[in-house]
């Protein structure tokens, strides 16, 4: 077994408690799932409306996520993706810092692994600094998590606190049941459009 590999079997937080900590029962917070496995882990804790899981376009769930806060700008917007995901996308921390929308978080859960093609390691097992980049951007609130107690203290800035926000929190890498949201787009398009602009307005 590499270091690298075992530093990652080794962190201590588990990606689905996580994300039970983080969103709970929530239904204030609009939901943007990166491709594959952290959508999966939203799945796990409960598919809701105001969610909306990625089924493609990698890379692309931070900018999703910045649209979604300059449109509604009075409601929390939490992007909840991984580190091969953030990579293909690092691109879009700068243009989230420039056009800088306070209700939007970013959480990367990141377990150096690219888990849907076979577990190979990315490049945060190595030297690639995601909250370094971030930083560099000019992401108002940034931070590393990697304890039990470092999620606890990190929660307020992720769910609360005037951003935006971007947060890497290191998780176990682990294989974990797979759990699907709903694939139907225009199911997902029409019911999170209903969450987001009430039943009436989602008709327009």
């Amino acid at each position: 077994m590499t270091m690298d590999r075992a530093r990652a079997e080794a962190y201590p937080l588990r990606r689905r408690e996580v994300v039970a900590s983080l969103i709970g029962q929530r239904t204030d917070l609009l939901l943007v799932g990166g491709l594959g496995a952290p959508s999966n882990d939203i799945a796990a804790v409960g598919d809701r409306p105001n969610f909306m899981p990625l089924w493609g376009a990698m890379g692309g769930a931070a900018m999703i996520g910045m649209g979604l806060a300059l449109a509604q700008p009075s409601k929390r917007v939490l992007v909840i993706t991984g580190d091969g995901e953030m990579l293909m996308g690092m691109g879009a921390l700068a243009t989230i810092a420039v056009k800088a929308p306070g209700n939007l978080s970013i959480v990367v859960l990141d377990n150096e692994r690219y888990g849907e093609t076979g577990g190979q390691t990315t490049h945060t097992s190595a030297r690639v600094d995601l909250c370094g980049v971030a930083e560099a951007c000019g992401i108002r609130v940034v931070g590393k998590v990697v304890t039990a107690a470092e999620l606890e203290a990190a929660k307020p800035a992720i769910l609360e606190f005037a951003g935006p926000c971007f947060h890497v929190i290191k998780v176990k890498a682990e294989q974990e049941e797979m759990i699907l949201p709903p694939k139907d787009g225009h199911y997902l398009r029409d019911r999170f459009r209903t969450a987001v602009l009430g039943a009436e307005a989602a008709k327009l």
